[in-house]
């Protein structure tokens, strides 16, 4: 460590900014010391996210849908630029894909804060997804090339493999746990430039983007990051584990912790989806 202090970025589907705010989201940022924040699902407009998240710097991108989607970065500093188009996206990405680069030691740091949709298995908004899923694989290169250090957070609507979903038996033809959406993530996350043999069957060539959880977690169940509001799916630690943070190699290297924050107790939760905390070494 090079003894200047890291800076936190944090990962969170609010489920609602202003719901959250309401349950205790101020409370945890105010002991949190969040530098920069991607909020998805925030379900509000410019102004009512100003209002709910006063004194930081606010970019956000609004689904065309009044009350759906929405993603936003809050930061303590304004962001020196700042795209809400994902290319190559023919869906309905308004509220869904948000870019916003910052100088932070001497470099750009580029963060991504991504709401994939939810999908259906064999029907349209399934294809919604695919779409989505895309564009998101013909951007990633780009996006490394243009700033090496990137990360692409949120809530990805995919577990990953087995250990990413308690249940991961009774869910493998839903939507979340396809093997085709799975396939996307073999391809982001294997070997750079190498053939990937996928979990669908087919290859592809590797990306080498980094799943930061899955690097310091190691090979154990989750860490989840969704539990359903239904039943004692959280008492019970019935989750998922969809929210991601994914860094180029250059910015993974920087990397020096990661942390899922779950809350205490059922009832003392502001979203049904829990903060990816990752402390980089900028």
């Amino acid at each position: 460590m090079s003894g200047v202090p890291a800076t936190r970025i944090v990962s969170v589907n609010v489920n609602g900014i202003r719901a959250a705010v309401r349950k205790g989201m101020t409370e945890w940022l105010d002991a949190a010391n969040v530098d920069i924040l991607c909020l998805q699902e925030v379900r509000a407009t410019a102004t009512e996210l100003a209002t709910s998240l006063p004194g930081w710097e606010l970019v956000n991108s609004e689904a065309l849908l009044k009350g759906r989607a929405g993603v936003a970065v809050a930061a303590r500093v304004a962001p020196d630029a700042v795209r809400t188009t994902l290319p190559g996206d023919e869906t309905d990405a308004a509220g869904r894909w948000i870019e916003a680069d910052f100088t932070i030691g001497g470099s750009t740091v580029t963060v991504v804060s991504a709401y994939v949709h939810t999908g259906e298995a064999e029907t349209p908004r399934q294809d919604l997804k695919w779409g989505f899923l895309d564009a998101m694989t013909a951007r990633m290169p780009i996006l490394r090339a243009a700033s090496p250090l990137s990360v692409i957070m949120g809530d990805l609507n995919v577990g990953h493999r087995e250990l990413d979903i308690r249940n991961w038996k009774g869910n493998r033809g839903k939507a979340g746990f396809l093997p085709r959406e799975r396939a996307y993530f073999d391809c982001w996350l294997g070997p750079d430039g190498e053939t990937v043999e996928c979990v669908d069957g087919t290859t592809g060539t590797g990306m080498g983007w980094v799943d930061l959880g899955r690097r310091f977690a190691g090979e154990v169940d989750g860490p989840y990051t969704w539990w359903s509001m239904r039943g004692r799916a959280f008492d019970n630690d019935t989750g998922w584990r969809i929210d991601y943070q994914l860094a180029t190699p250059e910015l993974a290297a920087k990397a020096q912790s990661y942390s899922v924050f779950r809350a205490s107790a059922w009832d003392t939760r502001w979203s049904d989806h829990a903060p990816v905390i990752v402390d980089y070494d900028l």
